[in-house]
């Protein structure tokens, strides 16, 4: 990696801070070795091209380039060109008093998608959903870690409808006798325990694992989830427990601290002890680097393009892709009941409502 030089004296950036900061700010999340934009990264760049289009203009990021690489050489002083940038008479900071007062936060804040109907909002406690359906304004969160290609709209107005249900109570936990709920928030679907108190204690919860449908919990699912993490067994070598339990960043096995992420083909509700001993015979991989998702069954191959058909379980039930295409099962039909024929519809009804879309968006608007 190229790195600039400097007398040490606030050392200018390598490449790798430059991306560990984007990383740290929220603009982008690490998918399988490539960095993918969040809602945050398209709001930024919504209001750089609105209100200050030359520093995203393909020019001037040129003439940037020609300028760092002077600076590496040392024939331009780093701090001088830093001090032009921002504080001359065409700086930054020049610029942001003058254009401060026409930037709208609301506008600012707000990403609107062509194939989205609901609007993304950038809050304090970070992104959400926004729709206006019969002048009443609904809101949710966004679920933590679902990049705005993989938003659907069914999805994201499934969440916005049981968010303005308000949650489900699933009944009474039989030793506190407080109550069950089944509930919606930016990780995702999860159960809790009582209720939220002010200056009370924060009440237990737990996120839905990907191999448990959300129509499908129960009271009894749902006191098993409450309970992690849960104890599998002893350890034969040490005797001390194996747990199984679901974080932040997906279901696991412990021991003694330490950790195994479950692959996704474990059922954190069902695995047992020799398997949570196998994952923890196994070296420590790195966060993130979780075994891709496998489809329920393979359908078969689409007969326009002979490209695969496949049934899949994501985090807002079962759906079926084809290429880059996903069309969700509507609710009631099983994954069993999936044929060639019904996938072939499915997907279809998914391009057309797209392209419709599309197009609507493009209509020119009627002047008042």
């Amino acid at each position: 990696m190229k790195e600039l030089e400097s007398d040490g004296i606030g050392r200018p950036s390598t490449y790798a801070s430059i991306i560990s900061t984007i990383l740290d700010r929220g603009y982008a999340e690490r998918q399988n070795k490539q960095l993918v934009p969040t809602f945050i990264a398209f709001a930024v760049t919504g209001l750089l091209e609105q209100h200050f289009p030359d520093l995203v203009d393909t020019g001037f990021t040129a003439e940037m380039e020609g300028s760092l690489d002077e600076i590496a050489s040392g024939d331009v002083d780093w701090r001088e060109y830093l001090a032009e940038f921002y504080s001359g008479d065409e700086g930054f900071e020049h610029r942001l008093q003058q254009r401060e007062e026409k930037i709208d936060p609301r506008e600012a804040s707000t990403v609107v998608l062509t194939d989205l109907a609901p609007r993304i909002r950038i809050g304090r406690y970070g992104p959400f959903m926004e729709l206006e359906r019969d002048g009443e304004r609904m809101t949710a969160p966004l679920p933590e870690g679902v990049p705005p290609a993989d938003l659907l709209e069914e999805d994201a107005i499934e969440i916005l409808e049981r968010r303005a249900e308000g949650p489900d109570e699933l009944g009474k936990d039989p030793e506190t006798g407080e109550s069950i709920y089944l509930m919606t928030g930016r990780f995702g679907p999860y159960v809790q325990r009582g209720e939220m108190v002010e200056g009370g204690e924060k009440p237990k919860r737990s996120s839905l694992p990907e191999t448990v449908a959300y129509e499908d919990v129960n009271l009894q699912i749902a006191l098993k989830l409450l309970s992690m993490p849960a104890e599998l067994g002893k350890h034969p070598e040490s005797g001390d427990p194996v747990k199984v339990g679901i974080g932040r960043y997906g279901p696991y096995v412990v021991h003694e601290g330490d950790y195994r992420s479950l692959t996704a083909d474990d059922d954190p509700m069902t695995v047992e002890l020799p398997r949570a001993l196998e994952l923890l015979a196994q070296p420590k991989r790195g966060r993130g680097r979780r075994a891709p998702a496998k489809p329920l069954r393979e359908i078969g191959n689409h007969p326009d393009d002979e490209q695969p058909v496949a049934l899949f379980n994501g985090r807002y039930g079962p759906y079926v892709k084809h290429g880059k295409v996903n069309a969700s099962l509507p609710k009631g039909m099983e994954p069993e009941d999936v044929t060639m024929s019904v996938a072939i519809e499915l997907i279809q009804k998914r391009i057309e409502r797209d392209a419709a879309k599309k197009a609507a968006k493009k209509k020119p608007k009627k002047k008042k």
